[in-house]
């Protein structure tokens, strides 16, 4: 006999407060009914701030900044970085600094941080976390390097790949705990938070 799982309504709404496609896809694979918000934030990071600190921040700005719109529900804020030698690796934006990325990421290890927040605005409660996850790099050829962004062109990727796509070919390991995370939203994390809001995920 096969039982099919029916996900009972939220008590409050689902709001997931970023603008990207990629935690919109992760989000998805939970089949729960959400909305989307575009925050207003100022990603800047503060003079000596700690990655750590950076992305724990942003991730409850990007909540709260839903908060006058959403009074009652429940919203998800999610920030990362790539951090190489020390160094955030933000967002090449060009093919040539998605090159320099990816030529000096090449047989090093990648930790991506992710900052992790569930606010209810109804109680005012936030649930905050970070996540880390590493990807180690295979050696690396320039005419490889090129192939890969001739086809995937992840300029608006931090460290210039996508694990969940052809980006998986650059790679030599992963180290973590959730694969989920080195998209932007770790789904494991993210469950227990609903779940001691009371949202039955399955």
């Amino acid at each position: 006999m096969t039982v099919l799982h029916v996900s009972l309504p939220l008590t409050l709404p689902l709001v997931l407060s970023s603008t990207s496609i990629f935690r919109k896809n992760v989000l998805d694979r939970l089949h729960i009914a959400f909305e989307t918000y575009t925050p207003h934030v100022d990603e800047t990071p503060f003079p000596d701030e700690s990655p750590t600190t950076l992305v724990s921040r942003l991730a409850q700005q990007k909540a709260r900044s839903a908060q006058e719109t959403y009074p009652k529900a429940l919203i998800i804020g999610s920030d990362q970085v790539a951090i190489m030698d020390d160094t955030i690796l933000g967002k090449p934006g060009t093919h040539e600094q998605a090159i320099e990325q990816l030529t000096k990421s090449s047989g090093k290890q990648v930790d991506f941080l992710t900052g992790l927040c569930l606010l209810n605005t109804d109680t005012n409660q936030a649930q905050i976390d970070t996540v880390c996850f590493s990807v180690k790099f295979r050696y690396l050829t320039l005419e490889q390097i090129e192939n890969y962004l001739r086809h995937e062109k992840p300029y608006n990727c931090s460290g210039s790949f996508k694990s969940e796509g052809l980006g998986i070919a650059l790679l030599d390991k992963m180290v973590g705990n959730d694969p989920t995370a080195i998209i932007g939203l770790p789904l494991i994390r993210l469950v227990q938070m609903l779940e001691a809001e009371g949202v039955q995920v399955i």
